[in-house]
């Protein structure tokens, strides 16, 4: 095929996956509980009461799945690390299986040629720690960073580049404050003080990462947001929303410090969460990389009832994925260039660490993936036409995979997955990207 994205000769091609959502194993050589485990077996709170126990079987079968990615020609493999691996109950004595089971994984990606990526938080906190309040318990940030310290000692030696935290946007606001996610508790803006703690919890990693000469990623899960109407009260709501999206989780790392609160009615200090310090500590390390998470953007009305001041509501007359998020591919060149104007020199290099969708009956022929892969790399290209530093581009995801509480109902992988025999059948969107990668290469040869 054409390569038709006009992508640097360096550009970084890679897949994603996380931890819970693909390796199973749940009870297996001294794993502790996370607390998607628990919420898992809350009768009602997974679709179809699906849980991750299994899930892709990935932790005994990850050379199959290596050796998917290695036919891929992927250049980079984006994973997460299961805390409750290393340390069972988040704390404490060091899990050898634990780290046994990422050393022979990050061997076998590197004898791939493949790099490793790792993201050291990605939702799936030792129950341990939530028993004692989780990420609402400002001491779980110094338990991260221990745990970091600890992986990163082991790894570091052939891993140069980390993510400390996945989306923690999506991990606050559904798992503390509407209670759709792990760990289930439904503090709608009380729950903001779980943002704060893991902001501080990459701070201290990212220190840590830095003292041993190494890269610090974050990956925020980011949306541009559009105002439902030119109404003022519109406009103020989609403002109020880009400050809790958005500005919350990229300004203190950025910029040294939080933006306005007062729009969503939170105090600066974030119920008494933010201690003098704090906002350096977060700011101080510096990010290597900005990692980005995009799948749609947001629209936003004035709110009709007491609550929230926005009010999330549709994006009419485009495609939409099985999912339901709208697809409007040129809004991530949007917001690439919102990011550049917003943060200037402070903002650093962007990698793509989740960019794909859902398809309804996703089975081999899955053209509506290729669709999106190809709208989505159009506007980055664009983007990048426009002079924004890219350096990669992680599609989500390289197998299909637990999609959280939605269980095994919705598919987002360039391999389907049997999930009853674990049959792994490559898509025509992974033979797409394949040849995708293998034309960009062609096209870049010195």
């Amino acid at each position: 095929m054409p390569d038709r994205f006009d992508l640097p000769a360096g550009f970084r091609w890679g897949a994603a996956t996380a931890a819970y959502q693909i390796e199973g194993a749940v009870e297996e050589d001294g794993r502790g509980p996370s607390v998607w485990d628990v919420f898992a077996a809350r009768p009602g709170a997974v679709r179809d009461g699906h849980t991750g126990a299994v899930a892709c079987d990935h932790y005994h079968r990850y050379p199959e799945d290596i050796a998917l990615m290695k036919d891929l020609g992927l250049d980079g493999y984006r994973f997460s690390i299961a805390w409750p691996r290393i340390l069972p109950t988040g704390s404490g004595p060091v899990n050898p299986a634990g780290l046994a089971f990422y050393d022979r994984l990050v061997d076998a990606l590197l004898d791939a040629g493949i790099a490793p990526l790792p993201t050291l938080f990605h939702w799936d906190l030792p129950q341990g720690l939530e028993d004692h309040g989780g990420w609402l318990n400002r001491d779980t940030a110094y338990r991260f960073a221990e745990y970091a310290a600890v992986v990163v000692d082991e790894l570091g030696d052939r891993i140069p580049t980390w993510i400390t935290l996945n989306e923690p946007f999506v991990h606050t606001v559904f798992g503390y404050a509407l209670g759709t996610h792990a760990p289930g508790r439904t503090l709608m803006f009380e729950a903001l003080p779980a943002a704060h703690q893991q902001l501080l919890a990459h701070g201290l990693a990212a220190s840590i990462l830095h003292d041993r000469g190494l890269e610090a990623m974050l990956s925020n899960n980011l949306t541009p947001v559009r105002p439902a109407s030119s109404d003022p009260a519109d406009v103020a709501a989609a403002a109020a929303y880009d400050t809790l999206h958005n500005r919350l989780f990229t300004d203190p790392v950025l910029l040294g410090r939080y933006p306005d609160l007062s729009t969503l009615g939170v105090p600066d200090d974030i119920y008494g969460a933010v201690h003098p310090g704090d906002v350096d500590l977060i700011h101080a390390p510096g990010l290597d990389g900005l990692g980005l998470n995009f799948y749609n953007p947001t629209r936003v009305a004035a709110p009709t009832e007491p609550g929230p001041p926005f009010t999330l509501v549709d994006i009419p007359d485009v495609p939409h994925t099985a999912f339901g998020w709208p697809v409007v591919p040129d809004a991530l060149r949007q917001l690439l260039l919102q990011l550049r104007d917003s943060y200037g020199k402070a903002l650093p290099p962007i990698t793509i660490t989740e960019n794909g969708c859902s398809v309804t009956e996703d089975t081999v022929p899955d053209q509506p993936r290729i669709d999106f892969m190809a709208s989505h790399l159009d506007a980055l290209a664009a983007a990048v036409a426009e002079g924004i530093d890219i350096r990669g581009y992680y599609t989500w995801s390289l197998i299909d995979n637990y999609e959280w509480a939605e269980g095994y109902s919705q598919r987002f992988g360039l391999v389907h997955v049997d999930f009853a025999t674990q049959a792994r059948t490559p898509k025509a969107s992974y033979a797409w990207y394949r040849d995708l990668i293998t034309a960009h290469r062609a096209r870049n040869q010195v």
